[in-house]
């Protein structure tokens, strides 16, 4: 069974087709990459993967189960995390609490338990704070964890959006140009860290990346997509290698 089965995915801003008749299939372990150029609708997708937006028409399954439509905060549960284009932190909390908030999505003390303080409430608090703290390990940020979230330098603040996205607990991790802005060092650290969470967590990635570097060393599969719609799909090396994708699109 597919881990993702997109059919038909589609919608339509002021008469305009974003994302038009969209498919696509990831197999449970694997590291996919959703390509494309600026405006391509890369992003549009992974907002309706994710309940940002619902679809006009089109069927999302994870795991074999129907999540079309459904809220952002069901989708999470359901086993989908996100980072962002622009990184998205509580940069007011420090790094280990930013994790955290991404493990209380599995809190198990009631709203009353916490509002009192109750024995549980401090149990569970504990355990989400080892838990945070090992994987903070994970990301070499363990020695940051009381650091306020906006004083981390930048590599960090993306590495930091991704342990929060682990944190929740995903089957699916969609990772949004997470090399953006990164010098070639920290891309490199940055590859080596998404397959060892794949690895580690058993975790099936996609991600939109305009590296080519990033794309190629790590994707087994990629889409190409082009203003709302496929243009191709297909191994890696196929489709880096398909002159009208590297011309029209790539710009390579």
């Amino acid at each position: 069974m597919a881990m993702l089965e997109v059919k038909n995915l589609s919608i339509s801003f002021g008469g305009l087709r974003a994302v038009d008749s969209f498919d696509l299939t990831i197999e449970k372990g694997m590291l996919y990459g959703l390509i494309g150029p600026n405006g391509a609708g890369k992003t549009t997708v992974f907002n309706l993967l994710t309940g940002v937006y619902k679809p006009s028409e089109g069927i999302v399954r994870l795991d074999g189960v129907d999540i079309t439509g459904k809220s952002i905060v069901d989708i999470n549960k359901a086993g989908i995390a996100r980072t962002f284009q622009n990184i998205r932190l509580f940069k007011e909390l420090s790094v280990l609490d930013n994790v955290k908030a991404g493990l209380h999505n599995q809190s198990t003390y009631s709203t009353l338990e916490g509002i009192f303080r109750l024995p549980k409430y401090y149990k569970v608090e504990k355990e989400m704070n080892d838990q945070a703290m090992e994987i903070l390990k994970v990301f070499d940020l363990d020695s940051e964890a009381q650091t306020l979230a906006s004083n981390l330098p930048y590599g960090k603040q993306r590495k930091l959006e991704i342990a929060r996205a682990i944190a929740t607990n995903p089957k699916l991790l969609l990772l949004d140009e997470p090399a953006a802005g990164m010098n070639p060092n920290e891309t490199g650290e940055l590859m080596d860290t998404i397959r060892f969470v794949r690895e580690k967590y058993d975790t099936t990635i996609l991600l939109i990346e305009h590296d080519m570097k990033l794309v190629s060393g790590i994707c087994e599969e990629l889409t190409v997509l082009n203003f709302g719609r496929v243009l191709t799909q297909g191994k890696t090396e196929d489709v880096l290698n398909d002159p009208a994708v590297i011309t029209a699109y790539l710009g390579e």
